[in-house]
């Protein structure tokens, strides 16, 4: 996850978390952060204009550790790449609660099970995530970067995915026919 002001990232499905882990080890990408669960809200206004501007504002807690982000507008291309800004923050509940007060209320909620990986002296984070509606891979790094790595673990840029989580549920529940609401865990 990025730090920064700025993220660049794609997604890439993968078959299961067993052969993700596989795949990984083999291009010398080792663990960096350890499995973690993760409960994601998403705050928009009753117009949804972050949601329609392609931007977003998400409340995280994973493990111990809870994190307000704001995402910028994506610029066209290749690659997810836009502003991101974070922090954590000490208590989630009262942020919500302050997000709420402003106007906003959690219009989706997901959840996955996340394990970062990197290699040994090398920009950009590989993030196994672990959803309710498949196995996906996240690389984050330089635009290079990317795509090195995703060659290296056997794909290719047509198979780059830069929607976001909810866009990837949103067509999960159009391609299995189920009435969309959040994407969580039975």
């Amino acid at each position: 996850m990025s730090q920064g002001t700025h993220e660049t990232e794609i997604k890439l499905v993968v078959k299961d978390a067993r052969s993700a882990r596989r795949l990984l080890g083999a291009a010398g990408l080792v663990v960096w952060r350890p499995r973690v669960f993760e409960a994601n809200m998403v705050f928009d206004t009753p117009e949804l204009i972050l949601r329609n501007s392609s931007s977003l504002l998400r409340i995280r807690q994973a493990g111990g550790v809870a994190t307000m982000t704001y995402k910028g507008v994506p610029e066209p291309g290749n690659y997810k790449s836009r502003e991101e800004l974070e922090l954590k923050i000490d208590n989630a509940a009262a942020m919500m609660a302050i997000v709420e007060r402003l106007g906003f209320h959690c219009v989706f909620r997901y959840e996955k099970y996340r394990t970062e990986f990197h290699q040994p002296r090398r920009a950009g984070v590989a993030m196994l995530d672990e959803t309710p509606v498949g196995v996906y891979l996240e690389l984050e790094g330089t635009p290079h970067w990317i795509d090195r790595t995703a060659r290296r673990l056997g794909f290719q840029e047509n198979d780059y995915i830069t929607a976001s989580y909810a866009r990837v549920y949103l067509d999960w529940c159009a391609a299995n026919g189920c009435e969309p609401g959040d994407m969580t865990f039975a």
